[in-house]
């Protein structure tokens, strides 16, 4: 190899050279790519992962694993482990990946989107076959663009992103049916005899939650029937969130409410104990109705009506997709829902 050779090979970037970049020392560079946010200044924590990106730096990387493809990891990416949502993804995914003798890590991001950031800035380092991210995308948020461009660079050396969620990032999806099946929901209980409905929501911002209030809304309106805006309640996408959304509806008043539609199952179980604090007989005062399908919704009383999503099929089918050499940045796997009526939205005659 001549001396042009050796000037040709790139050099990858160093800490030092992250450091520099930014204009802040060598121990504020390391604090701020490590993901801590309680030691460093917000505008230096920025400039230096604007700099680590724009110098395609990845902390901890190892240059043989690169060269040889040595990581036998599939890092995924959760809003929170203690959602049986995500948990039961996660179960599927990490069975999927057992099965082909690779190791599952997992990360939270508590839907904070920056936070997802810097957990992928901080996973490029540790070099997975694959990041699974499979928490709902965002609208009008600025690190969006960011975390596209930061998966982008991770599939440049060899890796695999996979999305479980929207197909709002030019990435390898599953994407769920929320619209659709919120709608199915929706024409199943008006053919139950329900006319009047409230909804407990989440952030707006949260594509999930978005589509499935729109789509419950569209079922709704094939049948002439409106929700009005006050009867459009949001809260965090949690147990908790659901019981202030009902604690919300009980506030401003009940009047002439049939039945309430809660985007997530975790939320209408929150929403039914609120409910029942109040005073309220379910099913005989008021209806719920959920979305998901996780175990639970079968074992509360009354068990609760819900859109079943295959949750454990679609975190197997997610690392299917991250292994399969077939798979690119278009590949688009939808997966669909089925309306599954309950005893907490019996027949209104």
């Amino acid at each position: 190899m001549t001396v042009d050779d050796h000037r040709a090979t790139p050099v990858p970037p160093t800490l030092h050279d992250v450091a520099r970049e930014a204009g802040v020392s060598l121990a504020t560079a390391s604090r701020a790519l490590n993901g801590s946010t309680r030691t460093v200044n917000e505008t230096f924590r920025r400039r230096v992962l604007d700099a680590a990106l724009r110098l395609n730096y990845t902390p901890n990387l190892s240059a043989q694993a690169v060269a040889k493809g040595l990581s036998t990891t599939i890092s995924l990416l959760v809003s929170d482990i203690a959602d049986p949502y995500f948990s039961s993804i996660a179960a599927g995914a990490i069975r999927a990946a057992d099965e082909q003798r690779i190791a599952t890590t997992m990360a939270v991001t508590h839907r904070d989107a920056e936070r997802e950031l810097e957990l992928v800035r901080v996973l490029r380092g540790q070099r997975p076959r694959a990041i699974i991210l499979t928490g709902s995308r965002w609208d009008g948020v600025a690190s969006e663009h960011r975390l596209a461009e930061e998966l982008a660079a991770y599939e440049s050396t060899g890796g695999r992103v996979v999305l479980v969620s929207q197909r709002t990032l030019p990435f390898a999806t599953v994407q769920l049916g929320n619209a659709t099946g919120a709608r199915e929901l929706a024409r199943a209980l008006v053919a139950a005899g329900y006319r009047r409905f409230a909804v407990i929501a989440g952030d707006d911002r949260l594509l999930t939650a978005r589509e499935r209030v729109r789509g419950f809304a569209d079922g709704l309106a094939e049948h002439g029937i409106a929700i009005h805006p006050s009867r459009i309640v949001r809260a965090d996408f949690s147990r908790d969130g659901g019981r202030h959304g009902a604690e919300q509806l009980l506030q401003q008043g009940l009047d002439g409410v049939e039945l309430v539609f809660a985007v997530s199952d975790v939320m209408a179980i929150g929403a039914m104990s609120a409910f029942r604090a109040a005073g309220l007989s379910l099913p005989a005062d008021l209806a719920v109705a959920g979305y998901d399908d996780i175990a639970t919704s079968r074992d509360v009383t009354p068990a609760l009506t819900t859109v079943a999503v295959p949750l454990e099929a679609v975190g197997e089918h997610a690392v299917r997709l991250a292994l399969d050499p077939a798979t690119d940045s278009t590949t688009v796997e939808p997966v669909g829902a089925t309306v599954l009526l309950r005893e907490s939205t019996p027949p209104r005659t």
